[in-house]
């Protein structure tokens, strides 16, 4: 496979499953404002642009500027409209590639975005591009052959789903301005998940341990990890007697391994660094597969990630 292909395949997934967390974090911003009234709106807004999304702490915005930036802006990577902007670029590239009911699903969610309706960033906005998000990753998964390409766009899907987790999870770590446990829980689409597990026992460090360890929950830090080191393992199977000469793999699986195999007390009581850690993972894992297999290109951060 030529390694602009692979490449933009790999950006595809992050791109999708961006929109479909990104509409998850700012719906729950949203049901906040609703539930609680204006009072420390502005500052949960500016929590998660500046906690999630890596804007200015300093900066005071509120829940308009968070809609226009995360949801409408086109020139921004973070944002719903860029990053369905730039799944639709990296599609038309690797069209040869994609089944032709997924080049459709992406070009129709391209397409449709832009004519829901004034940009007012109200459910429907939200609700639309999480289930398209979805859509697509089905289609994906249910009309391309499971080969080597398909490995790269669940290789990038898992990636993004595991930095946007630990993102999300932070917020619920801060003493002041942050989402409740409940709203980080819903935020990542597993209420009734967590309920089952847990037999309904709710309390925020339960909520916090589901999230970040639960092998079955595919929303959770160590499904997503466990998964893009799996993708990256059938892309890379390595025989070697000693050691991985895939450097993403190496540290993939030294995330994992980190999360799974310690006490989950001690994981907990050092939660908000230990999310650090897994998004420094991702950014330097996307750095190895980069050069290891799209040579050339420049150099990314997540939030200038445009392509």
């Amino acid at each position: 496979m030529l390694s602009r292909i692979a490449e933009s395949l790999f950006w595809i997934g992050r791109y999708v499953e961006r929109v479909d967390g990104t509409a998850r974090l700012v719906d729950v911003v949203r049901l906040s404002m609703l539930e609680g009234g204006l009072g420390g709106h502005d500052e949960s807004a500016n929590m998660v642009l500046s906690v999630v999304m890596g804007g200015d702490p300093d900066a005071r915005v509120t829940y308009a500027d968070l809609r226009d930036r995360l949801v409408f802006d086109p020139t921004s990577a973070s944002s719903i409209s860029g990053s369905w902007n730039a799944a639709r670029d990296n599609a038309r590239r690797a069209r040869e590639t994609l089944s032709t009911d997924l080049w459709e699903a992406i070009n129709t969610a391209w397409l449709r975005w832009g004519r829901l309706g004034p940009p007012d960033g109200t459910a429907r906005h939200l609700s639309w591009a999480r289930e398209r998000s979805i859509l697509i990753g089905g289609i994906a998964d249910s009309t391309m052959s499971h080969d080597e390409a398909w490995d790269f766009l669940v290789l990038g899907r898992y990636l993004e789903r595991a930095d946007m987790t630990a993102r999300i999870i932070t917020t619920g770590t801060l003493p002041t301005g942050g989402l409740s446990w409940q709203s980080v829980l819903s935020s990542c689409g597993g209420n009734q998940a967590f309920m089952r597990s847990n037999q309904g026992l709710f309390n925020d460090r339960n909520v916090a341990t589901f999230l970040v360890l639960n092998r079955e929950f595919p929303r959770s830090v160590l499904y997503a990890l466990a998964e893009a080191e799996a993708a990256l393992e059938r892309l890379d199977p390595d025989h070697t007697p000693i050691g991985f000469t895939g450097e993403g793999r190496r540290l993939l699986g030294r995330i994992r391994t980190s999360l799974e195999y310690r006490l989950p007390t001690n994981i907990i009581n050092e939660l908000p660094q230990q999310m650090v850690r897994v998004q420094q993972m991702v950014t330097a894992v996307s750095d190895a597969v980069g050069a290891r297999y799209f040579p050339g290109g420049p150099e990314l951060s997540w939030t200038e990630e445009l392509r």
